[in-house]
């Protein structure tokens, strides 16, 4: 069960890794200083990734929660 634990902590730290790109990509699209309806664009093509960071991110803590009960 020690491999279930670091194979989680690999993918919760790809969920991680997702994160920070939204947080980059959103900052940049900021710092732009785009029109309203430019960034709201923006915006609304990072949510998508976004939540596949945080569904990522919640299942390697799960798989890291479920290695440590079995082990």
């Amino acid at each position: 069960m020690e491999t279930l634990i670091w194979i989680g902590a690999a993918v919760s730290l790809a969920g991680l890794a997702g994160l920070v790109l939204c947080i980059l990509r959103v900052s940049r699209a900021r710092r732009k200083s785009l029109p309203d309806a430019e960034l709201r664009a923006e915006l609304q093509k990072v949510v998508p990734l976004n939540l596949g960071a945080l569904f990522l991110s919640v299942i390697g803590l799960m798989m890291v929660v479920i290695g440590i009960f079995l082990s």
